[in-house]
């Protein structure tokens, strides 16, 4: 298993942008597809976005289309979430994932999570 951190949360007024990290250790991390989940109080866990290994092909949810981009860095073992535009609905934990192999959407499929990472959008 890979292993993760995220790191880059924190409170934003509504407008603003947060970019999020997540460091990957322990197994080659270009053999992983990435993706992003969030999960608001009270509410279950959501996908947000998705990236291949290589960075070629991506993802997002509908919410976050246009307003958030993923990327990664091979070289530095990391994946990023830009967040710009953010609102006051995209307050929420925010976790990164791994999937061994192809790129998914689907929350069994990512077998490695970080700790999450809080971000608050202030309206």
């Amino acid at each position: 298993q890979v292993q993760l951190v995220e790191s880059g949360g924190g409170l934003v007024q509504a407008g603003g942008s947060l970019r999020l990290s997540c460091a990957a250790s322990g197994r080659t991390f270009s053999n992983y597809a990435m993706g992003w989940f969030r999960q608001a109080p009270g509410k279950e866990r959501e996908w947000v976005a998705s990236i291949s290994w290589n960075g070629g092909i991506k993802y997002y949810a509908d919410s976050v289309k246009g307003r958030f981009t993923i990327s990664r860095d091979n070289a530095e073992n990391t994946v990023y979430l830009q967040m710009d535009r953010l609102k006051p609905e995209d307050t929420a934990v925010y976790y990164c994932a791994a999937s061994f192999g192809g790129i998914t959407f689907t929350e069994g499929d990512f077998r490695s999570w970080g700790q999450g990472t809080q971000v608050t959008v202030s309206s």
